[in-house]
């Protein structure tokens, strides 16, 4: 479809992957309406993208499905319809002991923003998209953590990304089954680690999730991980935000389900991984 002069929604929409977007899409001439749990960083983004055209912010907390709905209502009232998605936000917490260990509130946190931020913004967003007739898109952003791969220092975090692919392969059968003018996409962002701000995450952690208990070592940083990959005889790189941003606007533009840049190295592990399923054999390390 030809999004220019169409309007654009992206929840995480203050820093990383979704100023990256926001950017990106603005540069192409659409509208975008930003979201972000942060109202000060939300509100520099949006001052330091509008001489790329219209853009305007709304605080919201993707975990309230209430937050999104006026969300919704907001988008549409600036600008009559929309018909881009990006379901992009998301947290990680810090998963220094095993599964077993874990805080409940790390995984309610979690799954909170990361799924259900996803089927609150399906939720307030697709009938209406629906509704008005037009062509349009959601796309949800993943991760190879979990959506392709699975690292085992992460359960919360992969399991979430897990459920993020599972709903928008669902919503993409359904939305066509309907003979809706919207699809679906998954994002994967990638090949490598995205340097972004999901690393401080805990920034963001609201009341009513509070950990409860002190954790086993401090916060782990970019750095920290490419330490620990290298430890364990790996290559690190990295992936800029808008790199991401490129690869998910050409995913729309080819009309991918799948926007999942990739690397020789992704290829092979999951390679090893889906060998070992159709093995029957234990899962790879």
């Amino acid at each position: 479809m030809d999004y220019k002069g169409k309007t654009a929604v992206i929840t995480g929409g203050a820093s990383g992957v979704g100023r990256a977007m926001g950017a990106r899409f603005l540069r192409e001439g659409m509208k975008v309406v930003l979201s972000d749990v942060e109202s000060g960083p939300l509100q520099a983004t949006v001052d330091e993208l509008r001489p790329l055209g219209s853009v305007s912010g709304v605080t919201c907390d993707v975990s309230k499905f209430e937050q999104v709905e006026n969300l919704a209502s907001e988008a549409v009232a600036r600008h009559g319809k929309v018909h881009l998605l990006c379901n992009n936000a998301g947290v990680s917490a810090y998963e220094d002991v095993p599964a077993w260990d874990l805080p409940i509130n790390d995984w309610r946190w979690v799954f909170d923003v990361n799924i259900m931020g996803v089927v609150h913004g399906i939720k307030a967003f697709v009938p209406g998209m629906i509704a008005h007739g037009e062509e349009g898109a959601v796309m949800n952003t993943s991760s190879g953590n979990g959506g392709l791969l699975v690292l085992p220092f992460t359960p919360s975090y992969s399991a979430s990304k897990a459920a993020v692919s599972s709903i928008t392969e669902t919503l993409y059968h359904q939305l066509k089954v309907n003979q809706t003018r919207l699809r679906a996409h998954v994002l994967y962002p990638g090949p490598h680690v995205v340097a972004s701000n999901i690393f401080t995450a805990y920034r963001n952690r609201l009341p009513g999730y509070e950990r409860g208990q002190e954790q086993a070592a401090p916060y782990m940083t970019i750095d920290d991980l490419k330490t620990m990959y290298e430890g364990m005889g790996r290559h690190f790189e990295t992936t800029t935000p808008e790199e991401v941003a490129d690869h998910a606007w050409d995913g729309l533009q080819s009309g991918s389900y799948f926007i999942n840049p990739t690397s020789d190295e992704l290829i092979e592990q999951m390679r090893a991984r889906f060998e070992a399923i159709l093995a029957k054999q234990d899962p790879p390390g």
